[in-house]
């Protein structure tokens, strides 16, 4: 099974998020979500952006929106549905002159998805919901 980990290299794992600290399943809901908010180049580009820097881990919103060359209102919705999903983590700090500072940084993840996971998860789903059933040739 291949795995897409937050510095982008992929490797084998077992389960759908690993969330170093602890082992954590998602719902299918919950996969659904974070498939979206990974389905868009700009967020990608976000998560690259906060891999790519080592000598800082957090950033406010117009230092990435003048490293990603997009608007801060663009930027701040993208950031967002991210946070939504858990994969960035958003922390208001007093700045100079006491001056509020949202900053933002990534949460470390790795995604593993299988066709054996996404059956079993539309299976568990169906027992809550409407009843899944493969069809048979």
């Amino acid at each position: 099974m291949e795995c897409l980990n937050a510095e982008g290299a992929w490797r084998s794992l077992r389960g759908v998020v690993n969330c170093k600290k602890k082992m954590k399943k998602k719902t299918l809901d919950e996969v659904i979500a974070l498939c979206g908010a990974l389905s868009n180049r700009h967020r990608l580009s976000i998560i690259a952006a906060l891999v790519s820097g080592k000598e800082k881990k957090k950033y406010t919103i117009s230092e990435l929106a003048r490293e990603l060359e997009i608007s801060r209102p663009l930027l701040y919705l993208h950031l967002q549905k991210l946070e939504e999903v858990g994969l960035l983590k958003g922390k208001t700090e007093l700045g100079k002159g006491n001056r509020a500072r949202r900053y933002y940084e990534l949460c470390d993840f790795e995604l593993c998805l299988n066709g054996k996971k996404i059956k079993e998860m539309l299976e568990t789903e169906g027992k809550n919901r409407l009843s899944y059933q493969p069809r048979m040739p």
